[in-house]
């Protein structure tokens, strides 16, 4: 028998996530959100309180990617080492311990190392539990990724409003509290399964079956990664400055970047339910096609701030729902989630002085064009994906429509 009458069904028997652990991890999507979005707002204190220049100060926010970056590629290497719940609780642990150095450094330079730990908090967390999501509900793996990213969202919308509410001077309070936050989330690590979570089996007749193209399969979804994460960077960073050099005011265009983030969230929320129903390549094209359509758009100074709006709806679901389907593209290359989460990063770090040097070699106006090539790129990859890796596995037949799955670990 695999499990005594009464006890505990043994760990292969298990759910990877109880409904708890799922509560939870959406509770750490908020946290880490909120985190992530915190530093922007607290530049003006950490100047005062340091005495450094914007430049510097905005180095917080560099080695929070940096460590970020390292916590990704930590976990991953320690992953078959050691459980899920030593990784995640680890991550956790770090995440509070650099927020908590963070609020209460005496200087400015173990304050940036404090950015760094919580980076590498940040990171454990965010491809542990991406990767939980990705392999842990089947067919509905895309709409529950798209639901846990959706609450990373509300966390980097109530971030920066919980420091306007409390005031700048106010961060270290604020940052402690976010981080004692994740750790109350320690209490519920055991509804993780220790072990499992490995990649779903490749589809018969699968685009990996002769493992030829594996690798540019790979570099595909990478570029997407980085060409997205550029766009949503590059219009989150350069649609106040382009929407006040087309004629608007300052307040109206802090208004308009604030509705393109809430729209990146509204759009992961929205694409849950419909990815039950359309495949991860159907949406990512939709998507792509939009993200250009509407980037054109925005070059007309009167649809600019809604045609932004528009772009981050069509940027909200790309994450989410390739993850899901790289896995069952290349099931057999581990990596190949701690690629694309970690392309993701560098494209963050990287891509915005690239953009901005692009921008001063023409002008600000010229920032929709320069994002629509951007968007193009990734449309292209997008088809060439749905012809080299068609992803069968992502959308149940009418047999299973509608009807839970056991996932559990193997």
């Amino acid at each position: 028998m695999s499990a005594t009458r009464g006890g505990r069904p043994p760990e292969a028997a298990r759910p990877l996530l109880t409904t708890l652990a799922i509560v939870a991890s959406c509770v750490a999507f908020v946290v880490i959100g909120a985190l992530q979005a915190l530093y922007g707002p607290a530049i003006p204190a950490l100047r005062e309180e340091y005495g450094i220049s914007p430049a510097v100060a905005g180095l917080s926010l560099s080695a929070h990617f940096v460590g970020a970056l390292l916590g990704v590629l930590i976990y991953h290497v320690l992953r078959d080492r050691l459980n899920k719940r030593v990784l995640l609780g680890g991550s956790y642990v770090l995440m509070a311990a650099g927020s908590a150095a963070f609020a209460f450094s005496p200087s400015w330079i173990p304050a940036l190392a404090g950015t760094l730990v919580i980076g590498l908090g940040f990171g454990g967390i965010d491809y542990g539990l991406n990767q939980l999501f990705a392999v842990g509900f089947g067919h509905r793996s895309t709409a529950m990724l798209n639901l846990l990213n959706g609450h990373f969202g509300i966390g980097a919308i109530a971030g920066p409003a919980l420091i306007g509410w409390l005031g700048a001077e106010n961060y270290p309070g604020i940052f402690l509290g976010v981080g004692v936050l994740g750790l109350l989330i320690l209490l519920t690590l055991g509804g993780v399964a220790a072990r499992g979570g490995a990649p779903a089996p490749a589809p018969a007749g699968g685009a990996t079956a002769g493992g030829a193209r594996v690798m540019p399969i790979i570099a595909a979804f990478i570029g997407i990664y980085v060409l997205h994460v550029a766009i949503e960077t590059g219009v989150g960073g350069w649609e106040p400055t382009h929407l006040e050099a087309v004629g608007y005011g300052a307040a109206t265009a802090a208004t308009a970047t604030s509705a393109y983030w809430a729209a990146m969230t509204i759009g992961r929320f929205v694409v849950a339910p419909l990815s039950l129903r359309c495949s991860a390549p159907s949406i990512l094209i939709v998507c792509c096609a939009g993200m250009a359509g509407f980037l054109l758009l925005a070059t007309v100074p009167a649809f600019a701030p809604y045609a932004y709006f528009g772009v981050g709806l069509m940027i909200a679901p790309i994450f989410p729902t390739c993850l899901p389907w790289l896995n069952r593209a290349v099931p057999g290359v581990a990596a190949a989630g701690a690629y694309v989460i970690a392309a993701s990063m560098i494209g963050g770090v990287a891509f915005p002085p690239l953009l901005g040097g692009a921008i001063d070699t023409t002008e600000v106006k010229t920032v929709p064009l320069v994002l629509f090539v951007l968007a193009v790129a990734c449309g292209v990859l997008s088809l060439w994906l749905r012809r080299n890796a068609p992803d069968p596995g992502g959308v149940p037949d009418r047999r299973g429509a509608g009807r839970p799955e056991a996932v559990t670990a193997p």
